[in-house]
């Protein structure tokens, strides 16, 4: 096995700063809370830290600045710029810039987190290690607009430094007292809650390439998870993220646990963001029919090809399904060109309808003589 590491390509600042922050969080911090207990101070300022820098991300530099979901007045923009700044994932500017690259190339060779390339090169080899050939950012000229954007672009090692390790260090010092505080803040607040949002948003672009479901489309590698929702605010919704990338939701259902999308809605009722972008139910639904005929046409020719018995009564139940749905999406298609919206009833049931199919799609087992 050819395991050489091509040492010229290597990004040694990158690489350098996350070996050193996952050091400190993993290692040292465990070791100081195991020592030291935390008072209620440091604990609420974590928390203030971890919800921050991480909605930071998720609303600020993921739906607002890289998909321009909805628009945000200044003080949405600034807090978003600066606390996603201490989250150590490089200025708004690099990031979206980045991450426009990879939804115009998903799984392709000008994807920079390419899971083709390997579950590790997305999760953070692509950090680690120089591209061959440097992409240019001539797609975010947009947000080159924004004043806010480009002083933070210019000072965001400033800004990441002393917003993300040093406050928390200096107010450490003063609440907790002298400097075992200010290694409290360092270490806990700064390095710790850094590496648990760092490693967060690495798993959407490895684990939600990997593992999940594809209700909305399988023309890329992206996959829904609710477990990675529980832990990015929403982000873990990927497959429908990647078919509807401009929506300000990820997890569109009512049940979906997405308090990314329930902040926005909440900035919404204060007045301090606007014009949030949504896709039509009618589209949303339509995406999961197709997808299930898919599957369904796929499955029943699989198995067709492979050869056995199945049971014939699964086979017509699931043939009169599909007939269904294929009658359900060609009204659908219809009302959607004439401009006509479909009733919640009657788009309910399709849903109910199109959840059946996919069930019935399981039971399509051969059976053996």
């Amino acid at each position: 096995m050819n395991l050489r590491i091509p040492f010229h390509r290597v990004n040694w600042v990158n690489t350098t700063f996350l070996f050193f922050i996952t050091f400190l969080g993993v290692i040292a911090a465990p070791i100081f809370l195991f020592k030291y207990d935390l008072n209620w101070v440091m604990w609420s300022m974590f928390a203030f830290y971890m919800i921050s820098t991480g909605l930071s991300i998720t609303l600020g530099y993921h739906r607002l600045f890289s998909h321009l979901s909805f628009r945000a007045k200044w003080p949405v923009r600034l807090f978003t710029l600066v606390f996603g700044a201490c989250a150590f994932e490089n200025s708004v500017l690099n990031w979206a810039s980045d991450h426009r690259r990879h939804h115009k190339h998903t799984d392709h060779d000008e994807d920079p987190y390419d899971i083709s390339k390997g579950f590790f090169w997305a999760h953070m080899g692509w950090i680690l290690f120089k591209l061959n050939a440097p992409q240019p950012m001539d797609n975010v000229k947009d947000l080159r607009k924004d004043a806010l954007v480009r002083f933070q672009d210019k000072h965001y090692v400033a800004i990441a430094f002393i917003a993300g390790l040093i406050f928390p260090a200096v107010v450490g010092y003063f609440a907790m007292g002298g400097l075992v505080g200010a290694a409290a803040g360092f270490l806990v607040v700064g390095a710790l809650r850094c590496v648990l949002v760092q490693q967060s948003t690495f798993f959407i672009n490895s684990l939600c390439h990997t593992i999940g479901n594809q209700p909305y489309s399988t023309r890329c590698s992206a996959r829904d998870s609710w477990i990675m929702a529980l832990v990015t605010y929403g982000e873990g919704y990927h497959n429908y993220h990647h078919e509807f990338q401009h929506d300000y939701r990820n997890g569109v259902k009512a049940w979906n646990f997405d308090p990314t999308k329930w902040s926005i809605m909440a900035l919404h009722k204060l007045g301090l963001v606007s014009d949030l972008r949504r896709v039509p139910t009618n589209k949303i639904v339509a995406a999961e029919m197709r997808e299930a005929q898919r599957k369904a046409e796929a499955r029943l020719a699989e198995l067709k090809e492979a050869g056995g018995s199945i049971c014939e009564h699964t086979v017509a139940r699931v043939n009169e399904m599909l007939a269904q749905l294929k009658a359900n999406l060609n009204e659908l298609e219809t009302s959607v060109a004439q401009s006509i919206d479909a009733s919640k009833a009657t788009l309910k049931r399709w849903r109910r309808e199109t959840r059946e199919l996919v069930r019935g799609l399981g039971e399509l087992r051969p059976t053996t003589a």
